[in-house]
């Protein structure tokens, strides 16, 4: 068994250390959050342990964190994710980092997965920047399929720190129950997701999720603890931990 384990940073959590647990990130490009500085402390960082590096756009909207739902017109969101992504890649392009994937953010990521045309919107302004990035989203999602139409690489995303509904997708964060806070419960629904085994949901059904890689949050309270113990998880259980990008 081959898996990616990555984190969500550059968002404000003091995330650097987080990294040497990680295989991949998926860095904030400032628009839910982030700057040029955490930009380049992130890609630096990444460089230095060999961590692969993604972009992690959003919707414009710092004051919600991008977890607010928008409605965008096509053609501005496909602006703002061209200017997010480049000025990402343009930090790795300095520190001769390759900029492996993009990952959306928060609500545009939640929207995509179930919205057809914002899937295809995503999909078609990440292959116009770069048809060589792999796209990033939510197992068995919409915007995995528009990705895959439009030709574009895809890594289906699976959590160990967020609960999911049955239907495949992420509890609501209102839900009181949809964070995992502790490090051993994450661990085991890493390992389960590792191994296609099943995973309870928030009705207390199963359901089995098929993923290439494995993410938790850097501002998930405990999250190095988390970190550690999920990676310590997945390799005593004979998973291979290495970027998707690399295969």
């Amino acid at each position: 068994m081959r898996l990616d384990l990555s984190a969500d940073v550059g968002e404000g959590a003091d995330d650097l250390p987080l990294f040497p647990f990680l295989t991949s990130v998926s860095v904030g490009c400032g628009a839910h959050a982030g700057d040029a500085t955490t930009m380049e402390a992130c890609v630096a960082e990444a460089k230095r342990l060999g961590v692969a590096v993604g972009a992690h756009p959003s919707y414009p909207d710092r004051h919600n964190f991008g977890r607010a739902p928008m409605q965008m017109d096509p053609s501005a969101l496909t602006a703002t994710l061209h200017d997010q992504i480049q000025a990402l890649r343009t930090i790795c392009e300095h520190h001769d980092v390759p900029l492996t994937h993009v990952k959306p953010h928060g609500a545009l990521y939640n929207q995509a997965a179930t919205d057809d045309e914002l899937a295809r919107t995503v999909a078609g302004a990440v292959r116009a920047l770069d048809p060589a990035l792999v796209l990033v989203g939510l197992a068995g999602s919409a915007m995995l399929d528009a990705a895959t139409a439009a030709g574009l690489g895809t890594a289906a995303e699976a959590f160990a720190d967020r609960r999911y509904n049955p239907d495949g997708t992420l509890a609501s964060r209102s839900d009181p129950v949809a964070l995992i806070h502790d490090p051993d419960a994450a661990a085991a629904q890493a390992v389960a997701i590792a191994r296609a085994e099943p995973i309870a949901t928030l009705d207390g059904s199963n359901r089995t999720i098929h993923a290439q890689t494995i993410c938790l949050h850097s501002d998930t309270p405990g999250a190095l603890q988390i970190a550690r113990a999920v990676r310590e998880a997945l390799e005593s259980a004979g998973v291979e931990v290495a970027p998707f990008s690399r295969r």
